[in-house]
């Protein structure tokens, strides 16, 4: 499962990088927003590779784009 991690942690922090440029001043462009949701769609592949990235960030009481892909496997 390291490739789906890999990949799962990858799309997440690109995630959360494009949802906190929403919050800034100005927004994102909507080539940003399309993009938000291709990340999610793709997300949505990897459900085991996501809920473990979460459950780690949630034991570890970090952000997922702190962690990398040896913290969720060594807590897996």
């Amino acid at each position: 499962m390291a490739e789906p991690i890999d990949h799962a942690l990858a799309l997440l922090k690109r995630q959360a990088a494009l949802e906190a440029g929403l919050r800034q001043l100005g927004g994102v462009r909507v080539s940003e927003e399309r993009e938000l949701y291709a990340v999610r769609e793709q997300l949505r592949r990897y459900p085991e590779a996501v809920a473990a990235i979460l459950q780690t960030a949630a034991n570890l009481r970090r952000p997922v784009e702190a962690l990398n892909s040896e913290h969720v496997r060594s807590l897996c």
